[in-house]
C-alpha cells in the first residue's frame, strides 16, 4: 500500500458522504455510513503504512503495523422449536503496532457483531519500564479467564455463561500492568473505568468502576487467575470476585472457573457462576493439524445486569438459573486458531420457574472460524 492508495480511499469516502447527503432515503444513508466505516478502517491502515515509510525508514520492521482479522460464520438449529438460522457472528479487524519503541497502539472494530458494527478496542500503551506499562483508551476490562479470550481463541462455538452474561465487560479507562521475572512469572493489572460502557463516554461520573487481575504461572502450562471488580453501570454498585485455574499437560487442557457477584444493600440476590471444561487434542497428519474432543459444564444462578426496570425501579431477573452441558468436536486446519471447524451440541437445564431466552435452549451449532 502507498500514499496514492490512501488518497484513493479518502476520495471514495468523500464521494460516498456527498451522495448520502443528496439522498433523502435515510436507510440508504445508513448503509452508506456502514461502508464508510469499513473504508476508513483501511484508510487508516494505509496512512500508518505511509507514515512508516517516511518517518521510520531507518528501521521499518520495528514499526510495521500488524493487521489481523477474524471471521466466524455459523449455523444453529434448535430441535425444540424446529427452527434454524445462519449467522455471521464476528467479522473483526484489528490494527496494532508501535510508533516508538516505548509507545504502542491497537484499534479493533467488528463489522458484524451479530449484525451490528462496533468499535471494540482503541487504546495506546506506554512502556514505562521493561516490567511496567500504562494503557489508556477503550478496551476489555481485566477480569476472568474465559471472558478475556478473543473469538479465535475460544474452545467452543458459544461462550460460557461467565464470559457472556457476567464477566464480559468492555469500557473506557486506564490500566497499569506489571510483570515479574520470567523465572516465576506473575502479571498484575489494575484499572479504573467510566462504568457506563462504550457509548456513554461524554457522561461525567462521580464514581468510577474498578478492576484488578493477577495471573500466577507456577509451572509451565499452569495458570491461576484471581480477579476482582467493582462496577456501577446505573445506580447500583456490584462487587465481583473470580478465581480460575487451567492446566495444560500432554494433549489435555483442563480448566475451571468460579465467579461470585454481590449487589450493594442486597437489592438483588447474590449471583454465582461456574465454568469447567476438558479439551483433548489428537494430532493428524493429513488435511487437518488436529482434532479436539471437548466437554463443558457450566451453570449460573438468577442474574441481573445492573439495570433497573424503568417502570418499577426494581432489579428484575435478566438471566434465569440454568445449567448446561456442551459436547463438541473441533477440526483445526494448519495450526491452532488459524481456521477451525467447530461442531457443538448444547443441552440446557432450567428450573420449573425459569424462563429460557429464545437463544438459550438446546441446539446444534456448526461454526467455521478463520483467523488471519
Amino acid at each position: 500500500m502507498n500514499r496514492r492508495l490512501a488518497n484513493n480511499y479518502e476520495l471514495t469516502t468523500r464521494r460516498a458522504l456527498r451522495h448520502c447527503e443528496e439522498r433523502s432515503d435515510l436507510r440508504h444513508c445508513e448503509v452508506r455510513s456502514n461502508l464508510i466505516v469499513y473504508i476508513l478502517l483501511f484508510s487508516l491502515s494505509a496512512a500508518v503504512l505511509c507514515a512508516q515509510d517516511n518517518d521510520f525508514a531507518g528501521n521499518p520492521l520495528e514499526f510495521k503495523p500488524e493487521l489481523h482479522g477474524t471471521v466466524r460464520g455459523k449455523y444453529e438449529y434448535q430441535p425444540e422449536i424446529e427452527a434454524g438460522r445462519f449467522q455471521v457472528r464476528n467479522a473483526r479487524f484489528s490494527l496494532s503496532g508501535h510508533v516508538h519503541p516505548l509507545v504502542g497502539y491497537k484499534l479493533e472494530i467488528d463489522l458484524s457483531d451479530e449484525g451490528t458494527i462496533r468499535m471494540l478496542d482503541a487504546f495506546t500503551t506506554i512502556q514505562a519500564t521493561k516490567s511496567l506499562n500504562f494503557t489508556i483508551g477503550q478496551m476489555r476490562v481485566p477480569f476472568t479467564i474465559d471472558a478475556h479470550r478473543s473469538p479465535h481463541q475460544q474452545h467452543f462455538a458459544n461462550r460460557s455463561f461467565i464470559a457472556k452474561q457476567v464477566g464480559n465487560v468492555r469500557d473506557v479507562g486506564a490500566i497499569i500492568s506489571f510483570k515479574t521475572d520470567p523465572l516465576f512469572p506473575v502479571q498484575l493489572e489494575v484499572g479504573a473505568f467510566n462504568g457506563s460502557g462504550l457509548t456513554q463516554q461524554k457522561v461525567w461520573h462521580r464514581t468510577m468502576s474498578y478492576s484488578g487481575k493477577a495471573q500466577l504461572m507456577f509451572t509451565k502450562g499452569m495458570n491461576l487467575t484471581i480477579s476482582a471488580q467493582s462496577i456501577e453501570p446505573e445506580n447500583v454498585r456490584m462487587n465481583l470476585l473470580d478465581i480460575g485455574l487451567y492446566y495444560q499437560f500432554l494433549n489435555f487442557h483442563v480448566e475451571g472457573e468460579y465467579l461470585y457477584k454481590r449487589y450493594k444493600d442486597r437489592v438483588f440476590e447474590d449471583v454465582q457462576a461456574f465454568n469447567s471444561f476438558v479439551n483433548y487434542d489428537v494430532k493428524l497428519k493429513k488435511h487437518f493439524e488436529k482434532i479436539s474432543f471437548l466437554i463443558r459444564y457450566d451453570w449460573m444462578t438468577n442474574n441481573n445486569d445492573g439495570y433497573a426496570d424503568p417502570e418499577t425501579n426494581r432489579l428484575n431477573i435478566t438471566d434465569y438459573y440454568r445449567q448446561r452441558i456442551t459436547t463438541g468436536i473441533t477440526l483445526s486446519i494448519d495450526k491452532p486458531f488459524i481456521s477451525d471447524i467447530r461442531i457443538n451440541y448444547e443441552n440446557y437445564f432450567y428450573k420449573k420457574s425459569g424462563v429460557p431466552k429464545e437463544s438459550e435452549q438446546d441446539k446444534f451449532v456448526i461454526e467455521l472460524m478463520t483467523r488471519f
